[in-house]
């Protein structure tokens, strides 16, 4: 008797993946399953293909072979905007924010973005109560509910990280394609950023890419390796930590600890 549970159907799933730019191929053959509930970090030094990986994913970059579904739909071909509104989020590496407005601003300019009311024309932008509520709601999220009437731009920058995230979340995606979002935190930003991704996950498909290692490991449920645009592993972090093959190509042959 098998007693092992079921495995569910991947949110996201990218059945080998190939980007070429000219001569230079980006990303070669790679697949990636995401599902809800899990944090699946990919890793790799710089160059690996990381980020054209995201930027295929989103619909940013188009693919040069390869397939990608949502929910077992075939959205290799969507543009960007669909793939949004169909329920995929992404981070940058570089905070996007409306560093001029609070912080619940910029969360329920998002979410209006994401849920227009066009025959509310005579309505207040900041009257509607949808928006305003979904704003509200992503801020307990990320943790930044009390520094909600804060002007972004005088916030540090773990919290403008964080508010990105929240913003993000404010669009109401299932899918989170997280391109480092731990990049130039101290020690104190990122505990607060893995405890807001520890929530997260709960509740959404989650891929992120990051170079912090300890942080990886702490809140990767699996772990894909890159390099030179092929993936070398992909499995449970603690495999990964012992992979040989890992080891000798990300992490000059010192197992991580």
């Amino acid at each position: 008797m098998d007693n092992n549970p079921p495995i569910s159907r991947p949110l996201l799933q990218a059945e080998s993946l190939s980007r070429r730019f000219g001569g230079l191929v980006a990303v070669n053959n790679v697949s990636i399953d995401l599902h809800i509930g899990q944090l699946h970090a990919v890793i790799g030094t710089n160059g690996a293909g990381k980020s054209t990986l995201i930027n295929m994913l989103s619909g940013e970059t188009g693919v040069s072979g390869g397939t990608i579904r949502l929910d077992g739909i075939d959205t290799t071909r969507w543009p960007q905007a669909r793939r949004a509104r169909a329920g995929i989020g992404r981070s940058y590496q570089r905070t996007t924010i409306f560093p001029t407005f609070t912080v619940l601003e910029n969360c329920r300019l998002t979410a209006q973005a994401a849920a227009q009311y066009p025959w509310r024309l005579w309505q207040a932008a900041g009257a509607c109560t949808h928006s305003m509520s979904a704003a509200r709601e992503v801020l307990e999220v990320a943790g930044l509910s009390s520094a909600a009437e804060k002007i972004a731009g005088s916030m540090s920058h773990g919290q403008k990280r964080q508010l990105e995230i929240a913003m993000c979340l404010a669009t109401r995606p299932r899918v989170l394609l997280l391109d480092e979002p731990l990049a130039g935190m101290g020690a104190e930003e990122s505990e607060r950023m893995l405890s807001m991704l520890e929530r997260v996950k709960q509740t959404h498909a989650v891929l992120l890419v990051e170079h912090d290692m300890d942080a990886v490991f702490r809140v990767a449920d699996k772990i894909t390796v890159m390099v030179n645009g092929q993936v070398i592993a992909s499995d449970l972090p603690e495999r990964i930590r012992n992979n040989h093959d890992v080891q000798v190509a990300y992490l000059g042959e010192s197992p991580i600890t």
